[in-house]
């Protein structure tokens, strides 16, 4: 068989590789996949667009998702949230949290992937999540993707070693430094220096990639115009859910005319893949999300009203 080449495992992909690998060995999936109405939604959102059209920063349809998703984990608190269970000795917590944090990966120039956590979204204003995700965008451009990546290594590193766990830290180390072919090769001498010297309000830092309490990964930008939905998105532990926003689809669907008629009708649809860590939440605690994004796609004033 010939080998046309082979690729190393770069810092980006060894992260990936070793949380999925956790995640999927782990973490007891459940899985569904909501079929979003969003016509009136996004004729809403042009409106919108349209209205702020002259604003400095420009509201992203990702952002405004971002927004609806936010209001719905207000109504199903329990989502937004981590996990620790200790299998030998069976006992488990979960912590809920005020902030929603939530953890999005960003697609890079070069068309690698980092995932970025953004912050207190709860609390954000579409004008405060445009500027936002322009700020990410504005930092991403002066960031080292490995630079970055191995900074937050380092800190789960130092954790493990605080925890005890001395065999896992060691072999992580071991890991990243040995043998030439698998090591991850960083900055270093005037280079290193040059990187470090730019303000960490000017690049990605480690807390910017800090665990958030919810992830939103867009894969419908990857697939935009094809149809089909993800039927697994892997939970990031100690995150408890993961959501999948995939490409909007014309799809013809009975709707109820104002006389109590059904008709068939092609509506803009949008998939959307919800995971939740059954050991954590059952499908009542997610169902209220789900009702609260049907309500914001029936009603667009609730957020787009701003």
């Amino acid at each position: 068989m010939a080998i046309r080449h082979i690729t190393r495992f770069g810092i980006q992909r060894k992260i990936v590789a070793n949380m999925t690998s956790e995640s999927w060995k782990n973490i007891p999936h459940v899985c569904y996949t909501y079929d979003a109405d969003i016509t009136k939604f996004q004729a809403a959102f042009k409106e919108y667009t349209e209205k702020h059209k002259d604003d400095e920063y420009k509201l992203t349809f990702n952002g405004v998702i971002l927004k609806a998703v936010s209001e719905g984990l207000k109504a199903a608190p329990e989502m937004n949230s981590h996990m620790h269970f200790e299998k030998k000795l069976v006992r488990g917590k979960v912590t809920t949290y005020d902030n929603i944090d939530i953890s999005v990966p960003w697609p890079l120039p070069d068309g690698s992937m980092m995932t970025v956590n953004m912050k207190d979204m709860g609390n954000k204003s579409l004008q405060d999540i445009a500027k936002y995700t322009a700020d990410i965008n504005r930092k991403l451009a002066n960031t080292n993707l490995t630079e970055a990546l191995y900074s937050v290594s380092i800190q789960d590193t130092i954790k493990a070693l605080k925890k005890g766990h001395f065999i896992k830290a060691a072999l992580r180390i071991f890991g990243a430094k040995s043998q030439k072919k698998h090591r991850v090769v960083t900055l270093k001498g005037a280079e290193k220096k040059a990187y470090y010297a730019i303000p960490e309000t000017d690049r990605i830092t480690k807390d910017d990639l800090a665990q958030g309490t919810f992830l939103v990964s867009n894969v419908g930008n990857l697939v935009r115009g094809l149809r089909g939905d993800a039927s697994v998105l892997m939970i990031i532990p100690p995150m408890v859910c993961a959501m999948a926003v995939c490409a909007v689809q014309k799809r013809p669907i009975v709707v109820t005319d104002e006389n109590g008629e059904d008709k068939i009708e092609i509506r803009n649809i949008l998939p959307l893949t919800i995971c939740f860590d059954h050991r954590a939440l059952d499908f009542s605690e997610v169902s209220p999300f789900i009702w609260k994004l049907e309500e914001i796609f029936n009603n667009p004033e609730i957020i787009l009203g701003e």
